[in-house]
């Protein structure tokens, strides 16, 4: 993860267009109390032990209480899924059979995070001693989706036509109501513990093209602000590893026909990007201060949310923006052969929300979640 910049610009111009890797994460839990325990070293040695598969796909985060999943370089959405289930299946049999339940909201709903170990790698380490109470109190837990994009310049005008679209994302998205022990009004708490706290994250400025990004990293280098092109945590950005436009923005997802849909949507939206971008189709020009009142309403309200329309400048339902990406982004999955994304009619957040209405205690709604975790990931391939 050092930072090369002329070796990116080499990894760009061999990528692929199209290709899609996913990441997971989920929380580590107790089977019987669901409270949060530092067992992925535990997790990634038995499986570097007894299924070379999963040890390779398993990855380490902040805290010990975290394990995250990687499908590897797909093809394409569908491939990528299809690795990503394999990958499922297997990581809730080895969690099972070591007493070990694992969970997919973006938050903890009650773990206090001052008990939380973090794990011992350089790169860790760096990210605590350099950020502090910041680092340490992120406690959260997303899902990222990466899609192949030839050519640096162009990947970075891509990342630039899909920061209007980040809030829709993050609502559909949503799964994280509780944080600390309470209810907390919102429907992405993960995204303000995180994505308003870290540095240089959220919804970024727009570039315009590679040199201007590379002057931005080139002047936070120069003056020690990153040592790591990933200090850079915008919630769209290229990745400089693997020739990809990484999409950040997205709570963990409670079931897997949600993470599935989530992927398909995803890899969609950037391909229409690349196709819009390829074709000169006018980007829409917003500035950070009007996008940030959307991401705003969808950290607050999630799928429940109006958004502002800028260009109408009128309030539009969550659902009807949502409708407007799928339409938008149907070309470019009928061009990839990309299966239209199955999205649920009341995403996680609205789920735990209708739960605790109906006076269920925050207890009842995370061990829902947490059985409805298992039961879809595991067999995630049949309803997908």
């Amino acid at each position: 993860m050092t930072i090369d910049l002329d070796r990116a610009e080499e990894v760009f111009a061999a990528s692929q267009n199209g290709t899609v890797g996913l990441e997971e994460e989920f929380a580590l839990l107790d089977s019987a109390s669901l409270d949060m325990v530092p067992r992925f070293e535990q997790l990634r040695d038995a499986a570097a032990q007894s299924d070379p598969v999963l040890s390779a796909a398993v990855a380490g985060e902040l805290i010990s209480s975290e394990i995250e999943i990687v499908s590897g370089r797909g093809e394409d959405a569908d491939d990528a899924i299809r690795r990503q289930q394999d990958v499922r299946r297997r990581l809730f049999d080895l969690a099972a059979d070591r007493d070990t339940a694992l969970s997919a909201t973006g938050t903890h709903p009650w773990a206090d995070y001052r008990e939380q170990p973090n794990i011992d790698t350089e790169h860790y380490r760096r990210v605590v001693e350099g950020l502090q109470y910041v680092a340490r109190r992120n406690n959260t837990f997303s899902m990222h989706v990466h899609v192949g994009v030839r050519d640096l310049d162009r990947a970075v005008r891509v990342c630039d036509r899909l920061r209007p679209i980040l809030p829709q994302l993050l609502a559909v998205s949503a799964n994280s109501p509780f944080l600390d022990g309470i209810d907390s009004g919102l429907h992405s708490a993960r995204s303000q513990a995180f994505t308003k706290s870290f540095p240089r994250c959220g919804i970024p400025d727009a570039y315009g093209s590679w040199a201007a990004y590379r002057d931005y990293l080139e002047l936070l280098i120069g003056t020690n602000s990153i040592v790591e092109y990933t200090q850079v945590w915008w919630s769209v950005r290229p990745h400089f590893s693997f020739g990809t436009v990484e999409v950040r923005i997205c709570d963990a997802q409670s079931t897997a026909a949600e993470g599935d849909a989530l992927a398909r949507l995803i890899s969609g939206c950037v391909l229409q990007a690349v196709a819009d971008e390829d074709a000169g189709v006018a980007a829409p020009e917003l500035p950070r201060r009007l996008i940030e009142e959307n991401f705003w309403r969808a950290i607050r309200f999630g799928m429940d949310a109006r958004f502002v329309d800028f260009a109408a400048r009128r309030e539009i339902d969550a659902r009807a923006a949502i409708e407007q990406l799928v339409a938008w982004s149907a070309p470019a999955r009928a061009a990839g052969g990309i299966a239209d994304p199955a999205l649920a009619e009341r995403n996680g957040a609205q789920r735990q929300r209708d739960a605790i209405a109906a006076g269920a205690t925050m207890q009842e709604v995370f061990a829902a979640a947490v059985a409805e975790t298992r039961e879809s990931y595991v067999k995630g391939a049949l309803v997908s």
